[in-house]
């Protein structure tokens, strides 16, 4: 769940001006040439919010959304995303720099893992087992289950921040001190909660509602199947194999501005690319808040888009009470809308309110068969 945006200086890398023409050919350079300044929110948003977030996948599917380049905001529940859909590239655009910052220490622990009780081990700080390759597909829960049992020493967590730093490292991303402080924070937050840490915001009491990162993991689709990037080993795979080839790109900008959108749109032409899915979270409610929900229309219509190409968002009841899909026990609805009618519905004047932005030209199985029960609930 977002916040309002308030422009900050940006740190690390050079942003991007208007009119320019990027030509990224490394990692590092992508992130420089296709970022903008960066904005604040009012929580790390460490891990999401949205217990419902794997529901879209169920609609991904029903709408036949593969390949292409992925869009999205906020933490590694795109990765889940990304793992079913199999995109050429993954860019990951967020107003707040710490984003890009998170995403370093996720690129590093691919880069440093065999399998997904690894990534899981140096995540938290616990010691790496000396059977970790007789781990790799083990079953989700036992990997869980393992770090839940294992406690983190002040050697193991030594060990895992050094590792990571050595990773980020060999990124040749320019980091200042302070962001160097900031990556051992967040990295230090997983390292204390372990798979039960939270999503937190400042000056907010923290809701029932709010999942942990082990309930996110274990979280399914509206079939009931487990499908997030940890739920196997081959989906975590397929998210390691784009990171290792540099294909998942984190930036800095806001969805509604001027800047890195449209760098992104001009890459992609330039690269032949076509956007098959965007997930937005709940952006749009903050967009329509802040009166430029039109410019990301614009941005939108900037994209090369794939057909299909779709949006994925989040939906919170308590901005009007339920939304029409919502799955039963879950406060978060998650959506797929069709991005090219999203587009057409604004030029033609049909959403007049984030309402209807959320309830029309939905795609896949919650524009056919509607709230499906599903095993886990929050």
């Amino acid at each position: 769940m977002r916040s309002r945006i308030w422009f900050i200086p940006f740190l690390f890398v050079a942003a991007s001006c208007p009119g320019t023409t990027p030509t990224p050919d490394s990692f590092a350079q992508r992130i420089a040439t296709l970022s903008e300044p960066g904005g604040y929110f009012d929580t790390d948003n460490l891990i999401s919010n949205e217990s419902s977030y794997l529901h879209a996948i169920s609609d991904l599917r029903d709408a036949g959304i593969r390949g292409g380049v992925y869009l999205g905001v906020g933490p590694d529940q795109n990765f889940s995303y990304i793992a079913e859909i199999e995109p050429e590239l993954a860019i990951l655009v967020d107003v707040r720099s710490d984003n890009v910052l998170q995403h370093l220490i996720y690129k590093a622990l691919f880069h440093a893992s065999r399998n997904r009780l690894e990534y899981l081990v140096l995540l938290t700080g616990r010691a790496v087992p000396a059977d970790v390759d007789a781990w790799t597909g083990a079953s989700l829960d036992s990997v869980l289950t393992y770090i839940e049992r294992t406690a983190a020493t002040e050697a193991s967590a030594a060990a895992a921040l050094g590792r990571v730093r050595s990773e980020i490292a060999t990124f040749d991303v320019p980091l200042p001190d302070g962001d160097l402080t900031t990556i051992e924070r967040f990295h230090r937050e997983f390292i204390s909660d372990g798979v039960g840490l939270r999503f937190r915001s400042h000056g907010r009491a923290p809701q029932y509602y709010y999942p942990t990162y082990g309930e996110l993991a274990r979280e399914v689709d509206r079939e009931g199947e487990a499908v997030s990037y940890l739920a196997t080993e081959e989906r975590w795979s397929r998210v390691r194999d784009l990171q290792v080839r540099d294909g998942v790109v984190p930036i800095v900008g806001d969805l509604g501005g001027e800047v890195a959108l449209n760098a992104v749109a001009d890459f992609l032409e330039r690269e032949g690319l076509e956007v098959s899915a965007f997930y937005t979270s709940n952006v749009e409610f903050y967009l329509f808040g802040d009166r430029t929900f039109d410019k990301f229309i614009d941005n939108l219509r900037a994209l090369p888009l794939a057909s299909p190409s779709v949006v994925i968002k989040s939906f919170f009841r308590g901005f009007r009470g339920p939304h029409p899909f919502q799955v039963p026990n879950y406060y978060s609805t998650q959506i797929v809308q069709d991005a090219p009618a999203l587009v057409a519905g604004w030029d033609a004047g049909r959403y007049r309110s984030y309402w209807e932005v959320v309830t029309e030209d939905l795609v896949g199985s919650v524009a056919t068969r509607g709230n499906v029960p599903v095993g886990a609930v929050r």
